[in-house]
């Protein structure tokens, strides 16, 4: 008989989550706890916000490293820290991520390379420089699993001018499926995470007015905190093994089910 605990655990398991003090990396780490990470890093610029999702989830499972992911220098602060405490890490969560919005005659080059870089450069050298704790944790009885968030707008068009977002998001998707490519071949599973409307400081709309981002997605609401946590879950654990290169895509419908309006049925 299938056990079917056994399929979805994490039991043990040590993970990192970039961005992990809010928003949907604060979901992850939550999920991560619950099906039965042992310890659980984050990182995150801002070190009060950090310390309130320690003292949520406790010291002895969630542990802070300060950092600004968008320079090379974070990455190798960070990278070093990691280094200092562990042997391995079986899972890898780049969540870290920057938006920006401008007219498009206005854009400037600052918020081109902010974006650009922490959304698709640092996903990259992060991975690159954990490679050899990731290696060693699939040398044992599992496989490391790395996901990159993503998201919808790379994926689709957004009617907001965030050009670079966009962009970076789409650069994600590809740069998942060429990683898995060559990670896998050193039991490294390598996947992507498509969210739609999650509350976040990323996704004011869905943060503060729910109900009107609501109406637009074919399920009628907004994503939870189990939606984000499951998926997370299904793939870093074994269920997920078999999911190589591929995006997951949490967003209600809006990618795959959200009909044209004039083909819309009237009734709803």
């Amino acid at each position: 008989m299938m056990d079917v605990q056994k399929l979805f655990s994490l039991e043990g398991r040590v993970a990192l989550v970039t961005g992990g003090s809010r928003g949907i990396g604060k979901m992850f780490v939550e999920g991560l706890l619950a099906a039965g990470c042992s310890k659980v890093y984050i990182s995150a610029r801002k070190v009060e916000q950090m310390q309130e999702t320690i003292n949520e989830f406790g010291a002895d499972k969630v542990i802070g490293i300060p950092a600004d992911l968008s320079q090379m220098d974070g990455i190798e602060t960070l990278v070093a820290a990691i280094k200092e405490n562990e042997t391995k890490l079986d899972i890898l969560i780049n969540n870290a991520g920057a938006a920006w919005g401008q007219d498009y005659l206005e854009f400037t080059e600052a918020g081109w390379h902010r974006t650009m870089d922490l959304n698709v450069k640092t996903p990259f050298f992060l991975t690159q420089k954990l490679h050899d704790l990731l290696v060693e944790a699939g040398k044992g009885d599992h496989l490391a699993k790395v996901i990159h968030v993503s998201s919808i707008d790379g994926q689709r068009i957004n009617p907001w001018e965030t050009y670079p977002y966009q962009a970076s998001k789409a650069a994600v998707i590809q740069l998942t499926r060429r990683m898995a490519a060559r990670l896998i071949r050193d039991n490294i599973v390598v996947t992507s995470i498509a969210p739609g409307a999650f509350a976040s400081e990323m996704n004011k709309v869905a943060k503060n007015a729910p109900d009107a981002s609501a109406a637009g997605i074919p399920s009628k609401r907004i994503g939870t905190k189990e939606d984000m946590a499951a998926a997370a879950i299904y793939l870093c654990s074994r269920a997920g093994d078999y999911v190589v290169g591929d995006t997951v895509t949490v967003d209600g419908g809006v990618v795959n089910a959200l009909l044209p309006t004039h083909f819309a049925d009237p009734a709803g």
